[in-house]
C-alpha cells in the first residue's frame, strides 16, 4: 500500500477508536437516567406506562406484535402506492411478493432491495414505508439489546424492563438527533432533499436529461446510522446523489460504525465493568481489522485472468493498479475496501462499489463476517450474538477445568447453554439448507447466470445476507423472481427473530439468578486470555460449520483463477 492508503485507513479507524468509547458512555447515560419530561408526554399520548416492568415473555411478545404492525403498515403503503399522494409519476404499486419482501426486509433491519428505488417507489413510499421502517427496525434492535444487558445486571428479578421505554429513549436522545444532524451534512455535500420527483438538466452536448430526486439526504443518514443500508437509488452508495464526495464516503463509514462499535463500551458501563467492554471491543475489532487487511490485499492484486490475457495479447496489463473493476474512481480501491468491510461487518448492506466484481478472497471475508454476524454486527442484535458466543466460550472453559462456568457473576447452567446453542444454530440451518435447496431445484437454478463456483457463491451470499440482516448482494444472481423474493423475505424474518427470542429467554433466566462475588477460582473474562478464548471459539465454530461451502465457492474460484481457469 502507498502512504495515501495508510493515511485513509488510519484516519478512519482512529475516528472510530476515539468516538466509540464516548458514544458508549453516552448510551449508558441514556438508559441509566430518569425519563425526560417530553418523553413522558409521548408516553401519555400513546397511553404507555414506561415504568411497567416486563418479563422476557411479555417483552418478546410486545416486540413481535409491534414489529408485525410495522410490517403490515409498510406492506400496505407499498402495495397501495398508486392511490396514495406524492406520486406525480403515477408509479404502479409493487407486486404483492415484492411488497412482502420489502416490508420484511426493512422491518428486520436488513434492507435487502428487490426493487429499484428511483424507478419503482414514490417519494411517499420512500419516506412513509422505507425511512419509517428503518427507524423502527434499528430501535427494536437496541431495545432488545438493553433488555439482554439487564439479564446480567439484575439479581433475583423476573423482569427485563419496558420495551417502549427502551425503544423511545434511544430514538429521542440518540438516533433521531444524530440522523437530523447528518442529514444536514449530506445536504451540504450535495445530496438532494426535496418533495420534487425530478429535475431537467442540460448536458454539455445541449441535450436534456431528466434526473430523479427526492428526500435523499434524510434517508441517507438513517440508512447508515441505523445500519440499515437500503438506498434511495438502485446504485446505493455508488450513486453521486447518495454519496457525492470522498468526504461523504468517509462520513458514511463513520455513520455505519459509530453506534455499533460503541456497544462493547455501552455494555461495560451498563454492567459496571468498563474493562469487560474493552475486552469485547478488542475481540470484535481484531476480527474487523483482519477482514479489512485481507480485502485490501485482495483488491490491490489484479485479477490473474486479466493479467494473463494481457500477456497473451502483448498489451498493457488491464489492472495495473489492482482490481479496479466495479469501483468508483472518486473513491478508489482503499476507500471501497474500507467501506465494504464495514458495511458487511456492521450488517449495514450499503455499498459504494460492485460486490460481484470483487476478487474471491474479498467475498470470502464478507461471507465470514455474515456467518459470524457479531463483529460488530448490526444495531443491537449483533452484539447480543457476541454475548451468546461469550457464554458458550465460558462454558467450554468450564468443561476444560471441571467446574461450573460463570460469566459476570452468573452461573451458566444447562438452560442457558441450550438457549444460546438454539440461537447459534439458526444461521447454519437457514443459510446452508436454503443454499443447498436453491442450487438443485429448477426455480433456484434458473436465476443463476454464472456457472461454477461463482454462481454457487452468489446463491450462498444471497442467503447469508438475508439471514444476517445485512442486505448487500452480488448482482449476478437474479433474485427478482417469486421464488427468491418470497424465500428470502421469509428468511429475513426468521433470521431476525428466531435468534433473538432465545436470547431474551436467556436474559430472563440470568436475571432470576443471584449474582455471585468473584473468588480466587473465578475465570476472569476481562483479560487478554479471554479474548483469545472467545476468538478461538468463534473461528472454530465458523470453520467447522461453514468451511465446506467456502471451499466450494470463494476458495475454489480463487485457486481456479490463479491457474488461469475461468467458468
Amino acid at each position: 500500500m502507498i502512504a495515501n492508503d495508510w493515511i485513509q485507513i488510519l484516519f478512519s479507524l482512529g475516528l472510530i477508536i476515539f468516538l466509540a468509547p464516548l458514544t458508549g458512555r453516552y448510551l449508558a447515560w441514556i438508559y441509566q437516567s430518569p425519563h425526560l419530561s417530553f418523553e413522558r408526554g409521548v408516553y401519555r399520548l400513546l397511553k404507555i406506562d414506561p415504568d411497567h416492568e416486563m418479563t422476557w415473555k411479555e417483552y418478546g411478545t410486545v416486540l413481535l406484535v409491534s414489529n408485525a404492525f410495522f410490517f403490515v403498515a409498510g406492506f400496505l403503503v407499498l402495495w397501495g402506492q398508486s392511490i396514495l399522494p406524492l406520486n406525480p409519476r403515477h408509479l404502479p404499486p409493487l407486486s404483492p411478493e415484492v411488497a412482502f419482501n420489502t416490508a420484511a426486509s426493512f422491518v428486520t433491519n436488513t434492507n435487502w432491495q428487490a426493487y429499484a428505488g428511483e424507478a419503482q417507489l414514490s417519494n411517499l413510499s420512500q419516506m412513509l414505508a422505507i425511512t419509517f421502517l428503518m427507524f423502527v427496525g434499528a430501535n427494536t434492535g437496541i431495545a432488545s439489546l438493553v433488555a439482554i444487558f439487564r439479564g446480567f445486571t439484575r439479581s433475583g428479578s423476573a423482569t427485563l424492563g419496558n420495551f417502549w421505554s427502551d425503544f423511545f429513549r434511544f430514538l429521542f436522545r440518540a438516533f433521531l438527533p444524530a440522523c437530523f444532524l447528518m442529514a444536514l451534512v449530506h445536504l451540504w455535500q450535495g445530496s438532494p432533499q426535496t418533495f420534487r420527483t425530478s429535475v431537467t438538466a442540460k448536458t454539455m452536448e445541449g441535450a436534456s436529461q431528466t434526473l430523479i430526486v427526492g428526500p435523499v439526504a434524510s434517508l441517507e443518514s438513517v440508512k447508515n446510522l441505523g445500519t440499515n443500508g437500503g438506498g434511495f437509488y438502485n446504485a446505493n452508495g455508488a450513486h453521486p446523489y447518495e454519496n457525492p464526495t470522498p468526504l461523504t464516503n468517509t462520513l458514511e463509514f463513520l455513520e455505519m460504525g459509530i453506534f455499533t462499535f460503541s456497544l462493547p463500551f455501552f455494555f461495560g458501563r451498563m454492567i459496571g465493568r468498563p474493562r469487560q467492554g474493552h475486552v469485547l471491543f478488542v475481540a470484535v475489532f481484531s476480527l474487523y481489522i483482519a477482514g479489512l487487511g485481507l480485502i485490501e490485499y485482495s483488491e490491490k492484486m489484479p485479477n490473474p485472468l486479466l493479467a494473463h490475457a494481457a500477456i497473451e495479447q502483448q498489451i498493457t496489463p488491464l489492472q495495473d493498479g489492482g482490481n479496479t473493476e466495479g469501483k468508483e474512481t472518486r473513491f478508489g480501491i482503499t476507500q471501497t475496501s474500507l467501506f465494504s468491510n464495514t458495511t458487511v461487518a456492521a450488517t449495514t448492506g450499503a455499498v459504494d462499489g460492485a460486490m460481484d466484481s470483487m476478487n474471491p478472497l474479498a467475498v470470502l471475508v464478507c461471507l465470514v463476517h455474515m456467518f459470524l454476524n457479531e463483529e460488530p454486527g448490526g444495531k443491537g442484535v449483533g452484539f447480543a450474538g457476541l454475548l451468546k458466543e461469550a457464554i458458550l466460550a465460558v462454558f467450554l472453559a468450564g468443561l476444560m477445568v471441571g467446574r461450573t462456568p460463570e460469566f459476570l457473576g452468573k452461573k451458566i447452567e444447562s438452560r442457558e447453554i441450550k438457549l444460546a446453542a438454539l440461537s447459534l444454530l439458526v444461521t447454519p440451518l437457514l443459510v446452508l439448507w436454503l443454499t443447498a435447496l436453491s442450487v438443485v431445484i429448477p426455480a433456484g437454478k434458473s436465476s443463476m447466470d454464472n456457472p461454477g463456483p461463482h454462481g454457487f457463491m452468489e446463491v450462498l451470499y444471497a442467503f447469508s445476507s438475508g439471514n444476517a440482516n445485512n442486505g448487500s448482494a452480488m448482482a449476478g444472481l437474479n433474485v427478482a423472481t417469486p421464488y427468491y423474493t418470497i424465500l428470502i423475505g421469509v428468511e429475513m424474518i426468521l433470521g431476525r427473530f428466531l435468534p433473538l427470542l432465545p436470547l431474551l429467554a436467556l436474559a430472563g433466566s440470568l436475571a432470576r439468578k443471584k449474582t455471585h462475588p468473584e473468588t480466587a477460582g473465578t475465570f476472569r473474562t476481562d483479560t487478554p486470555l479471554f479474548v483469545v478464548l472467545l476468538l478461538g471459539f468463534m473461528i472454530l465454530f465458523a470453520a467447522l460449520t461453514f468451511f465446506p461451502p467456502l471451499i466450494l465457492g470463494p476458495l475454489l474460484e480463487h485457486l481456479s483463477i490463479l491457474h488461469g481457469v475461468s467458468f
